[in-house]
């Protein structure tokens, strides 16, 4: 594997610059897929930055807004890997609220949040409109391989080291989920641009796996 050491700015025009080159016809629908350890929001809110600085309308959604209720993600209890891993985010709406309506024949017209895990009610957010040659970035984690429609794609890689590293010790649970996508979904091939994350302030674009 060959990786070219960027920073995050750089990393955030790149991914702009695939925007403005899209011109599909509908905002670009960009994922940013990673494990909160490697700086997904991060590099999604710095992109979003750099498009509107530009003069393109950016909208940076957070994939953990979009998760099922409590009563229906915690069935399996509040610590099972595969539960987390199958049944956090709500696929459905994220598809219904946001990809679908900026995708190929849609109004523009999505949600920036559903529902609060914390309060585990409806956030009440009121739609925003983004225009054909706009931007919906969504940073999140386990978003390559579900049949989600994303135009471009960027997977933040980590080791398992650093992963454990950095994770907060109440999270440790989620290790084995992150196992699972990377042995099922292979999410390095699935992305259009790869960065190694292990250190999200030094990340490094893979160009040759």
């Amino acid at each position: 594997m060959k990786a070219s050491p960027v920073t995050v700015a750089a990393l955030a025009r790149q991914i702009a610059a695939r925007v403005t080159a899209f011109g599909g016809g509908h905002p670009a629908r960009v994922a940013v897929d990673g494990a909160p350890t490697a700086g997904a929001a991060d590099l999604a809110e710095a992109a979003a930055g750099v498009l509107r600085d530009e003069g393109v309308p950016a909208l940076h959604i957070a994939a953990g807004m979009f998760l099922r209720a409590a009563s229906l993600r915690l069935e399996r209890g509040r610590t099972n890997p595969d539960a987390y891993y199958e049944d956090w985010l709500d696929l459905r709406a994220l598809t219904r609220e946001v990809l679908g309506p900026a995708g190929p024949g849609g109004t523009g017209r999505v949600l920036p949040s559903l529902w609060d895990p914390v309060t585990d009610r409806a956030t009440r957010a009121a739609y925003v409109t983004v225009p054909a040659h706009g931007a919906v970035i969504v940073s999140g984690v386990f978003l390559l391989g579900a049949g989600l429609g994303f135009d471009v794609a960027v997977h933040l890689m980590q080791s398992d080291a650093a992963l454990t590293r950095r994770l907060p010790a109440e999270l440790g649970w989620t290790v084995p989920a992150y196992g699972r996508y990377r042995d099922e979904v292979m999410p390095e091939y699935q992305a259009d641009v790869v960065v190694r994350a292990d250190d999200p302030r030094h990340p490094a674009v893979v160009t040759a796996l």
